[in-house]
Parts: C-alpha cells; structure tokens; sequence
C-alpha cells in the first residue's frame, strides 16, 4: 500500500482497500511472510509491465466516467472489426460442424436453417458481449430478436446460393456445396456486421442515451444515418450517399428511357438530369429530396415495366416504392400516385378485372410498406417515444396531413416557420405569389424552368405522333406517365399556397429530362417530315430564347453568354429546318449546335453551383439572380447577413447565409440583408451558429464525462457544433425550436445528472418561430422556458463568438 500510495501521489488512507474483519482468525507467521513475499513480487511486476492502474487510483472515489469505458470493448471501428472477425471465424467453424452433422439425417435446405439458427444465436450473444461491449441482461431479448431477423437475411442469402447451385449442377458434390455455401456465409457475415453495427447495438445501446424529437419523414435519415454510423460523423459520411443517391437516380431513369427509346434517348435522359441545375444542386446536399427522387423514379420504371406485359411483381415493386416514398416525404411522394394508376388501368395489357386487382395489390404493397412505421409510432405509448417533431398534439397523423399535407396546399400550417396566411392565389402571401407562371419567375426560372417549355412542346408533339397507336402501346404509355408526372407536379407547385422553397422543383427535374429525350428522340427518327423538322427547329428556338431571358436575370454575371446561346439556337433551328436538304452530316451539326444552345445556360448555372458552397436550410443553385430578393422562395427573409471576406462563401439565395458548420466566425456571408429587417432569430433556424477554434475547445474539454457536450436551441444550431466538434449535442425543441422536447422538467432532470455541460445561448432566441396549435407565439415554448432558467441558474462563459451556459457551475 506504501508503495501504491507513492506511486499514485496519495495519502496512504486514499489508497482503495477492501478490508474483511475476522474477529477469530489467527496468525500463521510463515504462510503470512509468503503472502507478503508473493505480494511484493506481483507489485514490482505490475509496476515494472506497466499493468497497474497508477492513474485510476488518483482519480476520485466512485463511478468516475473515464472508467466507465474500461468494463467494455473500445468503440473504435478497427477494434469491432476484429472482434467480430473472430467471433465470426469461429461462428462460421460452429456452423459447417452443425451443418456436416445435421447433412447426415435431413436434406442441405433442412441442415442449412438449423445450422444457421444455433450459430446465429450464439454470434449474437458473443458479439453483444464480446465485439460491441453490451453487458447485462437489458434488452437481451430484443437483441436476439433483431439477430434473428439479421439470420434470416442471412438464411436467405444461403438458401439462395444452394437453390442456384443446385439449378447449375443438379447433384452437386459435398465439397462443392461447403465452398459455396463458405462463400455465402462470409457474404452474409459482412452484412451482419453492418447491421449489428448500425441497428442491433447502436451507441444509444451502449450510451443509454435519450433519444432527440422524433423526425417527421423518417425513410430520408436512414441513409445518412447508416453511412454515420459506419465512417463517424463528418460532412462527408452525410453528403456521400447524396451523390449516391443522385447518380442511382440518373441510372435508373437511363433505364427507363432506354427500354422504349434507345440507349442513346437514356443518355440524352441522364444528362439532362445531372445538368439540371436544382439537381446538381440537391444531390450534394443533406436535404430529403434526394431519396424523394430516387425513388420517384424507380417508382415510375417500375410501373412502366408493368405496362409492357402486365406483370403484377412490377406493381408491387412500384407499390413499395411509394411507400418508402412517403416515409421520405409524406404526402408530396403520392402526388404522381394518380395519373400512373390511371395510366396503366387503361393501358395495360390485361384485363381490365385483372388490371383493378393488381392496382388494389399495389396500394396494399404501398400501405404496408409506408405503414409499418406510422403503425408502430402510433400505437406505441406517447409517453415512451420521442417526440414527433413539428406536430401540435405529437401526432405523426396530424402531421402529415396537417403541416405537412394539406397545409402546403391550403397554406394553414400550425407551427411553421412564419406561417403563411391561408389562400394566398395570386395575391401571394408570406411564400410568395402563385399561379401558373409561378416556376417561370425569378425566383423559380434558373433553378428548374430551362427546358420546361421545351417538355410541355415535346410531350404534346409526342402523342400527336402517336395518338394512331394500340391502347397497349408501350411508347404513348411512357409520354402518358411522364407527363402525367410532370403535369401533376407542376400544377401543385404552382398553385399551392403554404411553404415552398426552390429547392422542391428537383421533383420536377427527371421528368423534364425524359420527355425532352423521347421527344427529341421521337421527333429525329421522322425528321424527313415537314412537321418534324418544324417541331424540332421551333423546339430549339424557344428554348434559346428562354434561356436568353434566364440569363438577362444576372446580367453581369457571364454576360457574353445570352447572346452566344441565343445565335447558337438560331443557327441551330435554321439548320434543323433544312435538315432534309442539308443531308445527315449537317443535320447532325445542327443537332449538336440545338443541344449547345439548349445545355448552355443549366450547365453554366450547374458548374456556378458545384463551384459555391451551400449552406443553410434554404439554398439555391446558380448566380445572383436580378428580382429574386426579398422572398426567399416566396418566404419574407429576416435577418439577412452582409457579404463575408471574399466577398463570397457559403450560398444562400434568401439573404441568410453563413460558412459551413464549423469555420471560424466572420461578419456574415451572403448576399446581403433582405426583407429590410434585421433580426439574429432566423441565422439560427436556417444556418445555425458559426463555431470558433475556441468554442470547440471549450466543448471537447471533459466530455467524456456527459452524455451531451452541450444543448443548443433548435436543430441547426446543434448541428452546427456537432459537425465542429464530432460530439453530441442536444437539440433543444427540434428543427424551429417550438417543440415540447425535452420539457423543462426532463432538461433539469438531465442537469442534475450531469448529462449535458454546455447550454448554448443566443441564436434562435429560444423558440421565436412557429405557433402553438392554439395559434399562440412559440416564444412561450418550453424551449423559451429552459432559456430563462439556464440563463437564471448557471454562469455565463463567452468563448470566443459564442455564449455557453456551464450547467456544471450554478450561480449560487
């Protein structure tokens, strides 16, 4: 103990004993000395190895948090990876001994399930324990529970490489099935892992952490949400499957297209998508509406599959989608819901009975795959979820038809941020004007509207052409969905009166780039007709015209440009007029020059984009635009921020903008103040808090010791210090602040456990936006009441551009 106690700088009291009083024992002087003598020895080994904990011994008496780690596996993903290839190796040695053994009475299907259901029972319980540091029996069933689900992917990917082995070789050799069988379990280990990993034992599993208010649109964090749980939190674990997600959606509506049209059609298709500057914006940023495309458009393929031989699996696939859909962005996902389920019972090539049943099969496919999760929230007990952010009355329902239904149409939204007034029409309102030539307006025309009217021209040109084809015709079905798509789209984004920003027109993105194709394509097979030639000469003409509007709207930005695009088109549509004189060469130039004059304007504007970066809720793609002030996507902006140094930086068209999360402070970036008002309430709700080296610093310093580093009023400012720092931070009151979440009484409750250091103060002003569903200010929310109690309670530290709370430290 002397030597413990000099070792470690303490007292020889401190030194942690565990003392046993037996009144009635007695001496043994040499098995005593021989004790003491082996004592020493195991003292001077430790000290000599470095195995004794010299530094636990000084830290206080208790459960002190840097030991906490100590009874676990270290969370580093290299670590995890080589836990679980151990248990893994061995699992897999457990299974082919089973597998041989069970093979000697029952057929390999019958041997494969039972082999694979006691090893995976077994891998489950030694990675819980072993890989991913779980201990106890809390939550052990549930944890063999979501194994079991992981062993049945597991199952199938196994049965399904015996059932294809077995249609290849017909009786195959029993070495050859074990080596096939190695192959699809090493398959199926590597899917485990990440889904151990990322579902079964999260870190909330480990931590015991709370979990934030509840998203609204779940389906569309899964993706990012995976990727962090994999690589860690960055800005590139998130903004990653984004361009994922925008290169799949290309992919797949170049499928699409190619099936009817040819392959060059699809590439044409593709293009036209990727140079769509909203879309070159909206897959590189963390924003719902990637996924919302993808699968809009595997939607489609999959219904225009359907359409070519009236398989049902198709339609249910197109169901699934929807419902994922949904998941991803509630109602907005079933807008084009109506003109493909009108399409194909009339133009499917079955029955009509058959065609109705497959229809209802569809929907059900589409109820239960966007179901099960609004099943699940709405029947678990409220008061044993979280929160669901942006609800009045926690209801993911009300919700979604509410705020995020019939709200965005009618423009009666409970909680939103500002809160438009209902109607709207053409008079406008706090989200802007409506009406038909909405997407045409400055606001709206650079981010989508470049080859709009070219796809309502080629659309009707398109069944023109072929208004003499069967009902079947799969070529009309494909201009009847997309355009039924576009039309759909187009007509609620224009007329609808709550909140819209221009971000949403990506929607309308890949059905413009297909109808431009197939037209295009459609009208150059019959190029040698008058019509043809006229149709596409007049297509080009409008679109370079159009453009030459686009581009006068930012007239010192590339001003050489309107003009070279506009006699590029006129050059193009006269030589596409004499197509038939001029011969395939030339006319092949004057498509070329056509597609030039065309591309010209989207693709400046999308290198414009690539090139700035965004940050913020509400971003846009492309230059200053001449008119656009003032509203940000029809939204009266507050709280404008004056340009940066450079001049430049991080882009966001309705005068709120900022460098991304986790830069050093400046004056602000922009575009400058607009809506003649300036308040500090609305940089936090659309851009967050700027985090300096020394607001970092504070942070990072002892938080392994809390569960949160800090709290921060609403969701951006939290992320801004959790992308700055990689630590948790709490976000108090969701997106705008105005949630219920935590209440007062938990965050007091949570600061008596000394779960959370920091309170962050300033930026939103603790709840400034949205109304309660009385239609009362949100600022009496409970975020505004925790503000006033941290600020009553703890002491003030000012680090470097930001105001912290240490809620370790109270004032009295």
């Amino acid at each position: 103990m002397l030597v413990l106690a000099e070792r470690a700088g303490l007292r020889i009291h401190e030194v942690p004993v565990d003392w046993v009083d037996d009144p009635h024992s007695t001496v043994h002087i040499l098995r005593t000395a021989t004790e003491d003598l082996k004592g020493v020895w195991r003292v001077g080994r430790a000290l000599a190895t470095g195995a004794l904990p010299l530094d636990r011994l000084a830290r206080p008496f208790g459960d002190d948090p840097r030991d906490r780690d100590l009874s676990g596996v270290p969370r580093g993903l290299a670590r995890q990876v080589v836990g679980f290839c151990v248990v893994g190796a061995l699992s897999t040695l457990l299974y082919l001994g089973l597998y041989s053994l069970f093979r000697l009475g029952v057929g390999p299907q019958a041997a494969n399930a039972a082999a694979l259901l006691l090893s995976a029972i077994g891998n489950t319980a030694a990675n819980r324990r072993l890989t991913f540091g779980v201990r106890g029996r809390d939550r052990a069933v549930r944890h063999q529970a979501q194994g079991l689900v992981v062993f049945g992917i597991g199952l199938a990917l196994t049965s399904g490489s015996l059932a294809a082995l077995d249609a290849a070789a017909g009786d195959p050799a029993h070495g050859t099935e074990m080596a096939v069988l190695v192959a699809a379990n090493l398959a199926a280990t590597l899917l485990r892992f990440l889904l151990f990993r990322a579902w079964v034992f999260t870190d909330r599993e480990r931590d015991g952490r709370s979990a934030a208010p509840q998203p609204d649109r779940p389906a569309a964090l899964w993706p990012m949400a995976l990727s962090v749980r994999l690589f860690g939190l960055s800005a590139w674990a998130i903004l990653v499957p984004e361009a994922l997600m925008g290169v799949a959606t290309v992919g797949v509506l170049y499928a699409a297209v190619r099936r009817r049209f040819g392959a060059g059609a699809g590439l044409f298709a593709g293009a036209l998508l990727a140079l769509t500057p909203v879309a070159a914006l909206m897959f590189r940023f963390n924003n719902p509406d990637a996924l919302l495309c993808l699968l809009m458009v595997c939607a489609v393929y999959c219904v225009l599959r359907a359409l070519e031989d009236a398989r049902t699996k198709w339609l249910l696939l197109a169901g699934v989608c929807f419902g994922f859909a949904f998941l991803t962005k509630t109602l907005q996902a079933w807008l084009i819901l109506p003109p493909l389920a009108v399409v194909y019972a009339v133009c499917a090539p079955t029955a009509l009975r058959r065609r109705i049943v497959q229809l209802l099969l569809g929907g059900l496919a589409m109820v239960v795959s966007g179901g099960w999760w609004v099943a699940i929230v709405e029947l678990w007990p409220a008061a044993s979820r979280p929160y669901i952010g942006g609800s009045q009355h926690n209801s993911f329902l009300e919700l979604t038809f509410g705020y995020n239904g019939l709200g965005r149409i009618n423009g009666n939204e409970a909680g939103s941020v500002g809160g438009g007034p209902p109607g709207g029409g053409g008079r406008g309102g706090a989200w802007g004007g409506t009406g038909i030539t909405r997407l045409f307006t400055s606001d709206m025309g650079g981010q989508i509207s470049w080859l709009l009217p070219a796809a309502f021209l080629l659309l009707v040109a398109g069944l023109v052409v072929l208004r003499r084809a069967r009902r079947t015709d799969a070529a009309r079905a494909a201009f009847l969905v997309w355009g039924g798509a576009l039309l759909m789209t187009f007509a609620t984004f224009s007329f609808m009166s709550g909140i819209f920003h221009q971000y949403y027109n990506v929607a309308l993105a890949p059905y413009i780039a297909a109808l431009v194709a197939m037209g295009a394509t459609l009208l150059w097979q019959r190029r040698a007709r008058t019509a043809a030639a006229l149709l596409l000469a007049g297509t080009v003409a409008v679109t370079a015209g159009w453009a030459y509007v686009l581009l006068a709207r930012s007239p010192q930005w590339m001003p050489w440009l309107r003009w070279t695009v506009v006699a590029v088109g006129a050059v193009a549509a006269l030589g596409l007029l004499l197509s038939v004189r001029l011969g395939r060469r030339l006319a092949v130039v004057a498509a070329g020059l056509g597609i030039t004059a065309g591309l010209g304007g989207p693709v400046a504007y999308a290198a414009n984009t690539v090139n700035t970066p965004h940050t913020g809720s509400i971003v846009t793609a492309g230059p200053e635009v001449k008119g656009a002030g003032g509203r940000h996507g029809g939204m009266i902006v507050i709280g404008g921020r004056g340009p940066g140094p450079g001049g430049k930086g991080g882009r966001n068209h309705g005068g709120t903008a900022g460098p991304p999360p986790g830069q050093g402070p400046g004056p602000g970036q922009g575009h400058g103040t607009r809506g003649g008002k300036d308040h500090n309430a609305l940089g936090g709700l659309l851009n967050g808090q700027q985090v300096s080296a020394k607001a970092k610093a504070a942070l990072k310093k002892n938080a392994a010791d809390h569960t949160w580093a800090a709290a921060a009023i609403g969701s951006q400012n939290a992320a801004s210090y959790q992308l700055a720092t990689g630590l948790p931070v709490m976000p108090i009151g969701g997106f705008n602040g105005s949630d219920p979440s935590p209440t007062l009484e938990r965050f007091k409750e949570y600061v008596r456990q000394g779960k959370i250091h920091y309170f962050i103060g300033g930026g939103m002003g603790g709840g400034f936006f949205g109304t309660k569903g009385d239609g009362s200010s949100a600022s009496a929310s409970t975020s505004s009441d925790i503000t006033r109690w941290v600020e009553k309670s703890f002491k003030k530290v000012t680090t470097g551009n930001s105001t912290l709370y240490d809620l370790t430290r109270p004032v009295s």
